[in-house]
């Protein structure tokens, strides 16, 4: 049976996760918001304070490094390191995504590796940060347009191509490429490999300039005859047309609700916020009285409260499922887009009942709904996620559905 009351073995891990939300992420918001594309050295000890946790064992699998589904266990019902994962995203997210998104050695490369790395990468990659490389500029939301190519040349692969809107591009050690062995082979030949940065051939040719998450890095990669041990290539090598790329499309059953727990973190900022906003402006919200009974504002605040809280079980039903190693690709595709556009709904419309004090600087509600745009965008956009969702429930490929 499924119980989505946040486990009891979790709750003192969550709320340290919400002090350093707190202490450490939302004092630092607005400061790196201003300040793009400076390094906040604050995370630094952030990160070490984590890798120690993790090290001894008490951090139960905090941030991306804890994704992957394990075979272990006596096949009862267990709460894991996705459901650690997420729960905790979703509180340092409340303090602030793009910080999240900075974590050192907490990148969604990092949830690549720990998703399908054998025990001997992830030991050897042990304490790298890791970003990920999917986007091109002529591939978008459809991951299986890869141009990106490697070739095989005796122990090496070597890899040329462009890679656009890498989170942490600049600052990770290493990046996580999605690259095809072969174009007239379609998906299937598509593999991801771990490429450290201090390889010749690979280089970041510039840094973007974002509408929010800015104190993330979000770079364009460039990789030129760049040579990559064989030994760094993720999953299977061998290309299974039957199989398609279900290896590669393996770690977005599990980073998506990752994101969506992003989403539904920064939305619980902008509500509780605006909650205190409007109760400071005399606005009540009965929960016992019915929505139409109440003020415009009170209504409205009720509606998109009740969206949220769909999408947060959505989230927390996907990470269960993938700790109890229970296929979630259906899942995961309805977490992100529930909790990908509620987000945005949520934020906006903060801004809105919150009125000029939701659009200036003064308040963080302003960067929340910039923020929030990202999380229905990366990791496959609301209108792939739809299209996933589709295919799984008519039953179709995507050769049926497209």
């Amino acid at each position: 049976m499924i119980n989505l009351e946040t486990p009891k073995k979790f709750r003192a891990f969550v709320e340290q996760a919400n002090r350093v939300a707190t202490e450490f992420l939302r004092a630092n918001s607005r400061k790196y918001d201003l300040a793009e594309h400076a390094y906040p050295k604050e995370l630094d000890l952030l990160a070490s304070l984590i890798d120690g946790l993790a090290d001894s064992g008490e951090g139960q699998g905090a941030g991306a490094t804890g994704v992957r589904r394990s075979d272990d266990g006596d096949g009862g019902v267990r709460n894991g390191s996705n459901m650690a994962s997420v729960l905790s995203v979703a509180e340092t997210c409340w303090g602030d995504v793009g910080l999240t998104l900075s974590m050192p050695r907490q990148g969604l490369g990092n949830s690549a590796i720990a998703s399908v790395a054998t025990d001997e990468q992830l030991a050897r990659f042990d304490g790298m940060w890791a970003s990920m490389a999917i986007t091109e500029p002529d591939c978008g939301s459809d991951s299986a347009a890869i141009t990106t190519t490697a070739v095989k040349d005796g122990d090496e692969y070597v890899l040329n191509g462009e890679k656009i809107f890498v989170t942490s591009g600049e600052r990770s050690d290493a990046v996580v490429v999605w690259a095809t062995l072969d174009k007239n082979l379609g998906r299937a030949a598509i593999k991801s490999f771990v490429v450290p940065k201090s390889l010749p051939g690979i280089r970041v040719e510039r840094l973007e300039h974002k509408l929010g998450i800015k104190a993330s890095d979000t770079a364009t990669i460039v990789l030129d005859d760049c040579r990559v041990p064989a030994e760094n290539l993720l999953g299977d090598p061998e290309v299974n047309v039957d199989k398609g790329f279900a290896g590669v499309m393996q770690t977005f059953d599990n980073t998506r609700p990752l994101v969506a727990a992003m989403a539904i973190g920064c939305a619980r900022a902008a509500l509780e916020r605006t909650r205190e906003i409007l109760e400071s402006a005399g606005v009540e919200i009965d929960y016992d009285r019915p929505a139409l009974a109440q003020s415009a504002a009170a209504a409205t605040y009720l509606q998109l409260e009740s969206d949220w809280e769909a999408a947060r079980l959505l989230t927390l039903s996907a990470a269960w499922m993938a700790d109890n190693r229970q296929p979630n690709s259906l899942e995961a595709s309805m977490a992100k887009a529930k909790a990908g556009r509620t987000c945005n709904d949520v934020t906006l419309r903060c801004v809105e009942l919150a009125g000029t004090l939701g659009y200036g600087e003064d308040e963080l509600l302003e960067k929340w709904a910039r923020d929030s745009k990202i999380l229905d965008i990366f990791e496959g956009t609301q209108q792939i996620q739809q299209l996933i969702v589709a295919r799984r429930v008519l039953g179709l490929t995507s050769a049926e559905l497209r």
